[in-house]
C-alpha cells in the first residue's frame, strides 16, 4: 500500500507539469495580450512597456513559464488584476462558503439518493420502479436554471418562506439555517434524479450476479441479500462518483452561488472570467487539478478498503 501511494505521488509530478504547461499555453497564446484586456487599446508604447514589465510579460517564454512554476510551488499568484488583493488570500476567504454549500449538498444528496435507489432496485421491474424511472427522466430533461429561477421566485419571493439571497460572513449557524436551505433544496432537486438512476443501475446489475443467487439459495432474505451483500459491492461506483465530485467542492455550485449571492469560489471564478482576471483563473485551475489527482488516489485506497480483492499495482 505505502509503495503504491509513493509511486502515485511521483506520477502526479509529470501530470501537474502537463497541466501547468497547458494552462501556460492557453493563457499566453490563446488568451490574448493582458495589457490590451486590462487597459484597452489606447495605450502609448511607454505605458504598454510599463504594464508588461509589471506582469512579467517582457521576459522570454521559458522565463515566464519558470515564473509560473514558482507561483504554483509557492501558491503565490500575486495580486488580482481586478481588485489588487492577494489571490491566495481571496481564494482562502472563498473556500469556506463553497465547502459549506457543496459539502452539505453532497451529503444530503448521498443520503437521499442512495436509499431511494436501493428501494427502487428492490422493486425492480414493478410499477414503483417504472414510475420512479419516469419521474427521474422527466426531472433530468428540465434545465437546472428552471429549478433555480422558479424555486427562487416561488419559495423565496412569492411565498416568502426563505430569503431570496444573502450570506453572513460571521455566523455559520445563520448560513446553515437561514440562507442555505433554499439553495440546498433546489440543488437537491437538480441532482437527485441523475444520482438515483446512476445508483439504481449499478445495484440492479449486482443483483444479477451469481453470488446473489447463491445467497438466495442459502435461504437469506431479500433485504439481507440487498443490504449486506449487494450494497457493499455496489459501493465502488458510488465511491467513484463521490470522489470525482470532491475536487469541485471547492468550486461549490457556481449557479447557486451566483443566483443566491454566496461568496464562494464558483462565484469568484465567474467574476474573474467576466473581468479577465487571469491570476485568479490560473490559481483556481491549478487548485482543482491538484485536488482531482489527490482525490483519485483517495478513491483507489477506498476501493481496497471496500473490497480486499482489489489489487493496487
Amino acid at each position: 500500500m505505502i509503495a503504491y501511494v509513493i509511486r502515485r505521488l511521483w506520477q502526479m509530478i509529470p501530470t501537474m507539469l502537463g497541466v501547468m504547461l497547458l494552462v501556460f499555453v492557453l493563457f499566453n497564446w490563446v488568451g490574448g495580450d493582458p495589457t490590451y484586456i486590462l487597459e484597452g487599446k489606447r495605450l502609448t508604447p511607454e505605458m504598454m512597456a510599463n504594464f508588461r514589465a509589471q506582469m512579467g510579460l517582457d521576459k522570454s517564454l521559458p522565463e515566464q513559464f519558470l515564473l509560473f512554476a514558482k507561483q504554483v510551488l509557492t501558491y503565490d499568484f500575486g495580486n488580482s488584476w481586478a481588485t489588487q488583493h492577494s489571490v491566495a488570500h481571496t481564494l482562502a476567504s472563498r473556500v469556506g462558503p463553497s465547502l459549506l454549500l457543496a459539502g452539505s449538498l453532497l451529503v444530503l444528496e448521498l443520503f437521499t439518493a442512495l436509499p431511494i435507489a436501493v428501494a427502487v432496485a428492490y422493486f425492480r421491474g414493478g410499477l414503483t420502479d417504472r414510475l420512479v424511472t419516469l419521474i427521474c427522466t422527466v426531472a433530468m430533461s428540465i434545465s437546472s436554471l428552471v429549478y433555480i429561477i422558479v424555486g427562487q421566485y416561488q419559495l423565496g419571493f412569492a411565498l416568502d418562506w426563505f430569503p431570496v439571497m444573502g450570506w453572513d460572513d460571521d455566523s455559520i449557524v445563520a448560513n446553515l439555517f437561514v440562507y442555505l436551505p433554499l439553495p440546498l433544496l433546489l440543488g437537491l432537486l437538480v441532482s437527485l434524479a441523475p444520482s438515483v438512476r446512476f445508483y439504481r443501475s449499478f445495484i440492479v446489475e449486482e443483483l444479477n450476479h451469481d453470488y446473489v443467487r447463491t445467497a438466495r439459495a442459502k435461504g437469506l432474505s431479500e433485504p439481507k441479500v440487498l443490504f449486506k451483500h449487494v450494497l457493499r459491492n455496489a459501493l465502488i461506483p458510488v465511491v467513484t462518483n463521490i470522489t470525482m465530485s470532491l475536487p469541485f467542492l471547492m468550486l461549490g455550485s457556481m449557479l447557486l452561488e451566483r443566483f443566491f449571492g454566496i461568496p464562494g469560489m464558483g462565484n469568484e471564478l465567474l467574476n474573474a472570467v467576466d473581468k479577465s482576471d487571469f491570476p485568479v483563473i490560473k490559481a483556481i485551475t491549478i487548485t482543482i487539478a491538484a485536488a482531482a489527482m489527490a482525490f483519485n488516489l483517495l478513491a483507489d485506497i477506498l476501493y481496497k478498503w471496500i473490497d480486499p480483492r482489489v489489487q493496487l499495482k
